[in-house]
């Protein structure tokens, strides 16, 4: 498994996106990994990201707003579904051509409020996997409680996105 982070190997061309791009100076770099790799059976890999919010992603004192956690989701599932498809083609993610996706669907589920000033834990499973769509599921945890649940419908990103 890669130390870097899957968005950390994106083309820099790629790579401009808020949440999780690298390049983008003022998003929220967050930044996906491998949790355990299931090379037989790769439907049953699973990623991680954790991310601390800044204190001005909040709308109730004390809470994470929850746009800023739907955010967190769309980036570590599109993150997520391109590792996995790298994985599933046998390459390592950041060959070229890339295998960059953007977010077809999103949906968010809020289960708990999510506290402010603690480390958000995104743990991410596969429930489709397709050349062009990637079905990830997603939960955000909060001091070992699940806070939010999330799908991200991930397709592959046209080329007349590509810059």
């Amino acid at each position: 498994m890669s130390k870097h982070a899957f968005q950390d190997l994106y083309p820099d061309n790629l790579s401009h996106c808020f949440g999780c791009g690298k390049n983008h100076a003022e998003g929220h770099q967050i930044k996906s990994f491998w949790q355990n790799i299931d090379i037989e059976n790769v439907v049953n890999s699973t990623t991680i990201a954790h991310h601390l919010p800044d204190e001005k992603y909040t709308a109730i004192p004390g809470f994470v707003y929850g746009g800023m956690i739907a955010s967190l989701i769309d980036c570590h599932g599109t993150g997520s579904a391109a590792a996995i498809a790298h994985l599933s083609q046998d390459r390592e993610i950041g060959s070229l051509p890339a295998l960059r996706f953007v977010t077809g669907s999103l949906n968010v589920k809020y289960l708990a409020p999510t506290p402010q000033g603690v480390e958000l834990e995104l743990i991410g499973r596969f429930s489709e996997i397709k050349a062009r769509k990637v079905v990830v599921d997603i939960t955000l945890s909060a001091n070992d409680v699940v806070c939010v649940k999330g799908q991200v419908i991930a397709v592959l990103m046209p080329e007349s996105m590509t810059p």
